[in-house]
């Protein structure tokens, strides 16, 4: 110690720190534990802004609903003694002086020789001809406007992993809009599988469209297009559209229609004729179709609509529905039977079922047989709500809740007045030995299936 101190030397402690070595899995799990409650906060940010973010918009923008699409039922048809009532004067005005008629002038009266002898004069050549297809050329540029192609775009993969795309098309017609969207009745039948369909207007321009509602019993669907999407060309707000005719008209047959669309099967064809029977109904459950027949020949891919020759739609163009051997000609449903499911379609509305297949009940079977008023059941669907209520095939409806029907079609249109899961009170008359009795069914409105 001293030969230390001696030296300038003295004992103290030498401390050395050394770095404490890294915990590798401790730091993974803090590591992953981090990163887990990031994704953790950044999925719940998410699904937060997605909740919130249509509320806030809608708080800050608010849209307005789309109008309710409501399509004018056929009314009834007047007779023409009734038209002539009509026009005639309800008081009798006062006299009033005026000059005596004066004496009907002679010769005012032809003899059959004198008529044919004026129509002799009159030559009809192929000038005539020419006119008169030039009336109907231009009359059809005017309908036009109103008629669309739908292209459906679907894609394949063969067996080597190739993409291969295939359309098909078919006819539409725009019928009306709801505001917020451009409405189009179509055949389905090409549709329901697609992965995207393209509309070409009449003036080349196209737009994509989607499926706002199809029906499985017609075929028919309703297309929707934004009117913010539409192309440049056409304008939302000189849009117009067309007016439904009648298809129950006594005076329906040897009506002049012409078939726009595809009914040569391949689109922008056109065939010039007339209605030539419509005395096919087309049963479906709860529904009756008018089918009318033309004698326009046509493609069994035939698809479009019958205008007449007032700028009304007729029809739309459908498949031979009749079992009839004129197979090669062009048949179409009757207008006036497809309102009432163009406006559910047209307003996304669920359609009502009960089950019930009928008909009429003619009035020499009233008058002879005793069978009362009413929408005869001619089948009830298996399991469906009518069946399970008790009503079965014979029976005969004649009151649905505060309505009273009278024909099938009345049953129609009051069912198409309720919703699915709502409940409707059926009163039918079933035959009891010799006579009919009343039977009251309280049933629940089902669903009718959107698609086969």
């Amino acid at each position: 110690m001293p030969d230390k101190e001696e030296h300038g030397q003295s004992d103290f402690m030498i401390e050395k720190i050394k770095q404490r070595p890294i915990n590798r899995k401790k730091l993974l799990r803090r590591t992953i534990l981090t990163a887990s409650m990031a994704v953790i906060f950044g999925l719940i940010a998410c699904v937060t802004f997605l909740v919130l973010e249509p509320v806030i918009n809608n708080w800050l923008y608010p849209e307005e609903d789309p109008k309710t699409v409501v399509f004018p039922e056929d009314p009834e048809e007047m007779l023409p003694e009734e038209m002539l009532a009509e026009n005639l004067p309800t008081e009798s005005p006062s006299p009033s002086p005026s000059p005596e008629p004066d004496p009907e002038p002679e010769g005012m009266i032809f003899s059959q020789e004198q008529i044919e002898e004026i129509l002799s004069g009159v030559i009809l050549d192929k000038e005539n001809y020419k006119e008169l297809y030039s009336a109907m050329s231009a009359y059809i540029a005017e309908l036009e406007q109103y008629m669309v192609t739908v292209t459906a775009v679907t894609s394949n993969i063969d067996w080597f992993s190739n993409v291969q795309e295939s359309r098909s098309q078919t006819s539409g017609i725009i019928v009306n809009d709801n505001g917020k969207e451009l409405l189009i009745l179509a055949d389905a039948s090409m549709l329901w599988a697609a992965e995207s369909m393209i509309l070409t207007f009449h003036n080349g321009e196209q737009a994509s469209a989607q499926i706002k509602q199809m029906d499985s019993y017609t075929g028919l669907a309703i297309l929707s297009v934004p009117l913010t999407d539409l192309p440049a060309g056409i304008d939302k707000d000189s849009l117009t559209y067309p007016v439904m005719g009648s298809s129950n008209s006594s005076r329906l047959i040897g009506t002049p229609v012409i078939a726009m669309g595809s009914p040569m099967g391949a689109s922008n064809s056109v065939g010039y004729g007339m209605v030539t029977w419509a005395g096919y109904i087309f049963s479906v459950p709860d529904r009756n179709y008018k089918i009318l027949q033309t004698d326009i020949s046509g493609s069994k891919n035939a698809s479009g609509v019958l205008f007449n020759l007032d700028g009304q739609i007729m029809g739309i163009i459908t498949d031979n529905k009749t079992n009839s051997d004129m197979g090669s000609v062009i048949y179409a449903y009757g207008i006036t039977d497809l309102i009432r499911i163009m406006n559910k379609m047209s307003n996304s509305n669920k359609v009502a079922y009960l089950g019930i297949s009928g008909m009429d009940v003619p009035e020499e079977v009233n008058r002879t047989q005793g069978v009362p008023f009413g929408g005869f059941v001619t089948k009830v669907d298996m399991n469906s709500p009518a069946m399970l209520a008790g009503v079965r095939q014979g029976d005969v409806i004649v009151g649905i809740n505060d309505r009273d029907v009278t024909l099938f079609q009345d049953y129609t249109s009051a069912l198409m007045l309720y919703e699915p899961g709502q409940t409707v009170t059926v009163t039918v008359m079933r035959q009891s030995q010799e006579e009919y009795k009343e039977m009251i069914f309280t049933i629940e409105v089902g669903e009718a299936k959107a698609w086969k």
